[in-house]
């Protein structure tokens, strides 16, 4: 009687119906659920391992200056760079440029990434810098230099562009061997005092009126 009651119960339209449901519902969360894994694993995928190289680019608030030689159109600038390198795949920077501008004349000088390090005359004579190379920068990586920007040939005038107070606008520019795009940062500096006993044995520092760096990265 028992197992009458069961057949009656298991052929029941409405309790076939609730199973059938109960069964489709299921399978579309263990679709939904597949569906959610795959999507993370190619997410965690791209990050990891195929994500183009992407290079930030950050400037402190102060950067150096120095023009120590006479009847010469040579200058040097010193920027301390991070740089960051926010893809998987590997960076090559092959080169930077810095272009200034003299914000009252608007006449623009060009220099080029010379050296590493910190710049004296004593070092100078010594020739105690690392010359600049290509930087590989490795995914998800990062790396500081102080960068030495030499002016870039005597065709460029004026022969000597920081030479009094006053605010001086920057462009960075680099070239990246993995990419078409040149990551580029802008920024402004103020030369405070000048003095060109100074460059006798160091540089002068140009302040950010804001005192915050400088970068190409977007702020939240």
């Amino acid at each position: 009687m028992g197992r009458f009651a069961d057949r009656v119960r298991a052929s029941d339209p409405a309790e076939i119906a609730t199973q059938g449901i109960m069964g489709l519902e299921g399978g579309k969360l263990a679709a939904v659920l597949s569906a959610v894994a795959l999507a993370f694993s190619g997410y965690s995928l791209w990050e990891t391992s195929l994500k183009q190289a992407d290079v930030r680019v950050f400037v402190p608030p102060v950067i150096q200056y120095a023009a120590p030689y006479q009847n010469s159109n040579f200058e040097v600038i010193a920027v301390p760079v991070t740089l960051a390198n926010e893809g998987a795949r590997t960076a090559t920077v092959l080169a930077m440029e810095l272009v200034a501008t003299d914000a009252r004349s608007k006449q623009t000088k060009r220099f080029y990434a010379a050296d590493f390090g910190r710049w004296s005359m004593e070092r100078t004579r010594a020739g105690a810098y690392e010359p600049f190379a290509p930087l590989s920068l490795a995914g998800r990586s990062s790396r500081t230099e102080t960068v030495l920007f030499y002016t870039r040939g005597e065709d460029q005038k004026p022969d000597q562009l920081i030479r009094e107070p006053g605010s001086y606008s920057f462009s960075l520019v680099l070239d990246v061997a993995e990419s078409d795009k040149k990551p580029t940062v802008t920024f402004d500096r103020a030369l405070l005092n000048y003095d060109a006993r100074a460059f006798t044995e160091g540089t002068l520092p140009l302040y950010s009126g804001d005192w915050r760096a400088s970068s190409n990265a977007k702020r939240e």
